[in-house]
């Protein structure tokens, strides 16, 4: 009896079944899943500028932030901002002083915004672009602008709501 047939139909039904799972996972991370967060890529450094690690709930005069405090002011780069992934919101500072806050979901398939660069919030699953200024759309295939958000400022903390 020859061996060489067995060994090479094994080798086929590897090779085919390393194929398929690799196809397989691919279509999964293109899919529309029912819960668009599934497979989105955990967010990056959201700014150029190192935050301070402050504790939102002191402020820089010592004295107590209100108990629903999202961020220090501190916290938020002038010409940049921070993704806060838990809340579902990216507060921006595009001029000092001037903080802004948008819905964190991309507009395209709902996967979490993952950076703020410049004058960008980027969403780095299917490459969409908004501006930290107004959340317009500014690149890519999102359909339209990020939600806006109110946040106010209570001395040295930023207040969602």
């Amino acid at each position: 009896m020859n061996a060489q047939p067995t060994s090479m139909a094994r080798r086929n039904v590897l090779a085919a079944g390393a194929l398929g799972v690799g196809a397989a996972g691919l279509l999964a991370a293109c899919g529309g899943d029912d819960d668009p967060r599934a497979g989105t890529p955990a967010p990056a450094a959201t700014s150029a500028a190192p935050t301070t690690g402050a504790d939102p709930s002191a402020s820089a005069g010592g004295e107590a932030a209100p108990a629903d405090a999202l961020a220090s002011t501190a916290d938020i780069p002038v010409g940049g901002g921070k993704i806060f992934p838990d809340q579902q919101v990216v507060v921006t500072q595009p001029a000092a002083g001037d903080f802004k806050a948008f819905d964190a979901q991309c507009t395209h398939q709902g996967c979490l915004v993952s950076q703020v660069q410049g004058d960008e919030i980027v969403c780095t699953c299917h490459g969409s672009a908004f501006s930290t200024s107004d959340g317009s759309v500014l690149g890519g295939p999102a359909p339209s602008p990020l939600a806006a958000r109110t946040i106010t400022v209570e001395g040295d903390s930023l207040v969602l709501g």
